[in-house]
């Protein structure tokens, strides 16, 4: 009896000192600078010889107790992709083990990057090459991070909850930054759950930042009190971070008893520091402090299993670096573009897989070099004023593009001439008209034609004529016509007839600076501003606020300039205005027959070196903005009146602009479409102060936003790169409700995505049906996101990915054209997840509220 009092004593004194005991983890990484600190080539190198080194240290050590091993974080799976590249397979193997026993850490992200001017889709894409090495290698990567800005998007966390990431650490800088210290230190959380609209959560370590107060703490480089001269050794270092670390936990600020310091590198080249680490760890171990050389994950794990109840942040903290890639805003709008394309792209290429299995084979490594672009193109450094000039930093932005839009581009082409192959041509000429959204469709589409005019075109479903006009774009002739009904993930075909078309009643009209049709009566100054929108569904209701203009871009004289009628017919009207004031620019303004798209195509034909928006003032009252951020649609209000941005801690100047911004009051709205432009203003936002109540928005057409402290020089691209055309495709639309979400993102993706038409040219049709769906989904709220084939090859599915606009969970029934004989929910970046069971060839789907969510899918 008395051995058993002793061992009860001796345990719960053990646990009493283990609840008493703070935990200090230090971990080592190198801040990687890509294209700041060093080029390509020479970041390369020094990855290599850096893990080189640490894969050596860790051996070294292996024989140590596990919190005195040595290890080291990656910046960016990019370490990974290097040493992949240019070590032989054995050598990757070792790497690969030291991943897996957790003595080398790696996020998902390729590289430190800004995140509130990416697509949503491009977010996800830059994570795919880990992504592949977790399928290939059965590993798993935990850890994402946004480093060095001051700012994160709300909706980024469902996306990386989404790709299996379940941490992130976040340490900022101060420089070149527009917020002051009391803008970045007083965290009202420090630790605490990062969480979207979905529900999905990541655990976040993001410290006070006070650099006068805190040392490194809440900094990219938390271990390195000295980043430049150091008056002691490494070890001296280290231990000094130790003991402040101990001071901060169980702090009134920091009441944890766990606490990190992450990061090393700096903004160093290369980081040879390991030894330091496992002797101040030893040397500062004692009774009430132990400490251990960090993987971070380690860190993170210790926390979730002794702090389960941490508050939770669903909060924009708004942009700041995020911003300077509008100072190449025409590179930057083509890589939109592409990321936009890509949803057709890859439908397309999902169908003509089903049929051609080899389809798309040959662009295995377009396609890896394609996703890696998107992993950088963001990259956090777009001051562009380090080591690295300004010049070759931009042509390196230029080449993402390039190997972005090459892959886009080429599949898109073969893949629509692809399917024409699959379907069997007659003697009259026939195309397909090709959506790729899953809805129904009634829309315009264009045809290439060198034939001569007037033709019919018939509806082979129905076999009835519909609507055409002949139009010119960019010098060529196209067949534009009205289609109806156009399939879910599917297309129509259609036929051209040399004869006279039916006579269609006319609801479009031009006179002079005015057009109209059914919906809108609108007028076009000759300088490009639109002066007046009467909106024909509410009573004539005036959309422009009183004494402004729509898509003005800073005009001062309206007469300024020509005014023309470029297309004209039953299908749509298009009227141009070229204009100099301010600077020359081209508008051209489309309305259509049956569809209450107003098209704003804009273009700039010179250089410029200032700030330039296009401004969209509409006459509202007591409207509430929202967008479409990163992920998420949000609230342009702080979140003490209702919104979703942050009301400390946050820049506030410029919102995310990705597929639309919609303004809306009780019962009515205008909703703009945009694909152009990363970022938007409301009214005369500053860096601290959201003007919510503003009715006017200000589209970021390019510039230079900010300057840095340090010597006032801006930040970003000088002169746009040299660039002397830059092209905006905006559309509006108003509605007679309240705002709704997916109404807002069905209209922006229709304007984004146009049908697809090509030509048919094969001798063998794959069906007998004249139209053809790919896929349905029972709830119309669930929208398709991307469909595809299989990262490792359409024998392993397609992939799909659906947004669950509802407010509300959601279990809608998803069929293919085909029966579904496996599924699995996998994450975004493609890792299977959870094996499902389809029923009768039919997927049933559970989605969150506002859920993204991914599926793998076999079909029979």
């Amino acid at each position: 009896m008395k051995q058993f009092f002793i061992i009860i004593f001796f345990l719960f004194y053990g646990l009493t000192i283990q609840a008493q005991q703070k935990r200090l983890y230090i971990a080592n990484d190198d801040h990687t600078d890509y294209m700041w600190t060093a080029d390509e080539a020479k970041y390369d190198t020094a990855f290599v010889k850096m893990l080189d080194f640490y894969l050596h240290q860790i051996d070294s050590t292996k024989n140590n107790v596990p919190d005195f091993q040595a290890r080291f974080n990656c910046d960016g799976s990019i370490w990974l992709r290097a040493y992949q590249k240019y070590r032989s397979p054995v050598q990757f193997n070792n790497l690969i083990s030291a991943v897996k026993s957790g003595h080398i850490n790696s996020p998902l992200n390729s590289l430190v990057s800004t995140y509130g001017a990416q697509p949503t889709e491009a977010v996800l894409r830059g994570m795919y090459y880990a992504g592949s090495l977790e399928r290939a290698y059965n590993v798993r990567f935990k850890l994402a991070q946004a480093m060095e800005n001051n700012t994160i998007p709300l909706g980024l966390a469902s996306l990386w909850a989404g790709s299996g990431v379940k941490y992130s650490y976040k340490g900022i800088g101060g420089y070149g930054s527009q917020m002051t210290y009391k803008y970045r230190e007083n965290r009202r959380n420090q630790l605490y759950h990062y969480a979207g609209l979905d529900g999905s959560s990541v655990l976040t370590k993001w410290y006070d930042y006070n650099e006068k107060k805190n040392g490194a703490f809440g900094g990219y480089a938390e271990c390195r009190l000295y980043p430049k001269k150091r008056p002691v050794s490494q070890t001296a270092e280290i231990e000094q971070v130790i003991d402040k670390l101990d001071a901060y936990a169980n702090s009134p600020k920091y009441p944890f008893n766990i606490a990190g310091a992450f990061g090393y590198g700096w903004d160093d080249l290369s980081t040879f520091v390991s030894q330091p680490f496992v002797s101040a760890a030893k040397n500062k171990t004692t009774e009430t402090r132990k400490v251990r050389v960090s993987n971070e994950i380690d860190f993170f794990q210790d926390v979730e299993k002794n702090y389960p109840n941490l508050p939770s942040e669903s909060l924009s903290y708004g942009n700041e670096w995020d911003l300077y890639c509008a100072s190449m805003n025409e590179t930057t709008a083509k890589v939109r573009r592409s990321v936009e394309k890509l949803r057709s792209a890859e439908a397309l290429a999902s169908i003509v897989s089903l049929e051609n299995k080899q389809f798309g084979s040959n662009f295995t490594e377009s396609k890896l070099i394609a996703w890696e672009s998107l992993g950088f193109y963001w990259e956090h450094n777009w001051t562009a004023d380090g080591p690295v000039n300004r010049n070759t930093r931009a042509t390196w932005q230029n080449k993402l593009q390039i190997n972005l839009s090459n892959y886009v581009d080429s599949l898109f082409l073969l893949s629509s001439f692809e399917l024409g192959k699959q379907l069997k041509k007659t003697k009259n000429p026939r195309f397909y008209v090709f959506n790729p959204l899953n809805w129904t469709r009634n829309d315009v589409a264009d045809i290439a034609y060198e034939g001569n005019f007037p033709v019919k075109v018939i509806d082979v479903s129905t076999n009835q004529e519909v609507i055409n006009q002949a139009i010119t774009k960019n010098g060529k002739q196209f067949i534009r016509i009205e289609t109806n009904n156009i399939p879910s993930v599917g297309y129509k075909i259609f036929e051209i007839q040399k004869s006279l078309p039916k006579k269609f009643s006319n609801k479009l009209l031009v006179s002079g600076d005015q057009i109209s049709n059914s919906f809108y009566k609108i007028k076009l100054s000759p300088s490009g501003a639109i002066t007046e929108i009467f909106d024909r569904k509410a009573n004539n209701k005036q959309v422009v606020l009183d004494g402004k203009f729509l898509n003005d871009l800073g005009v001062k004289n309206l007469q300024e300039g020509t005014l023309s009628v470029e297309n004209v017919g039953p299908v749509s009207i298009t009227i141009k205005a070229v204009s100099q004031d301010p600077i020359l620019h081209t508008v051209r303004l489309t309305l259509f027959a049956n569809n209450p798209r107003i098209l704003i195509e804009d273009s700039i034909q010179v250089n410029f070196t200032d700030v330039r928006t296009w401004s969209f003032p509409f006459k509202l009252k007591n409207q509430t903005t929202r967008h479409e951020e990163v992920g998420a649609i949000i609230i342009a209000k702080k979140e003490t009146r209702g919104g979703h941005y942050a009301a400390q801690n946050a820049r506030l100047d410029w919102q995310t602009f990705n597929h639309f911004a919609d303004l809306s009051e009780e019962k009515y709205g205008v909703t703009l479409s945009n694909q152009d432009c990363s970022f938007f203003k409301l009214g005369e936002s500053t860096v601290d102060s959201l003007w919510e109540n503003s009715s006017t928005l200000h589209a970021l057409a390019g510039g230079q936003v900010d300057k840095k402290h340090e010597d006032g020089g801006m930040m970003g691209i000088f002169k746009q790169n040299g660039q002397k055309t830059f092209f905006y495709s905006f559309a509006l639309t108003t509605h007679q409700n309240a705002f709704d979400p997916t109404s807002a993102m069905k209209f922006s993706l229709e304007h984004q995505n146009p049908l697809v038409a090509e030509w048919i040219s094969g001798n063998k049709d794959k069906s007998e049906s004249s139209s053809f769906s790919l896929l349905s989904m029972s709830d119309p709220n669930v929208l398709l996101w991307s469909v595809k084939p299989s990262e490792e090859g359409i024998e392993n599915g397609l992939i799909t990915r659906f947004w669950n606009f509802n407010a509300k969970p959601v279990s809608p029934i998803l069929k293919l054209s085909k029966p579904i004989d496996t599924a699995w929910q996998t994450t975004h970046i493609e890792t299977n997840e959870q094996l499902l069971k389809p029923i009768n060839g039919a997927l049933k789907v559970k989605l969150n509220q506002y859920q993204l969510k991914t599926y793998r899918l076999i079909l029979k």
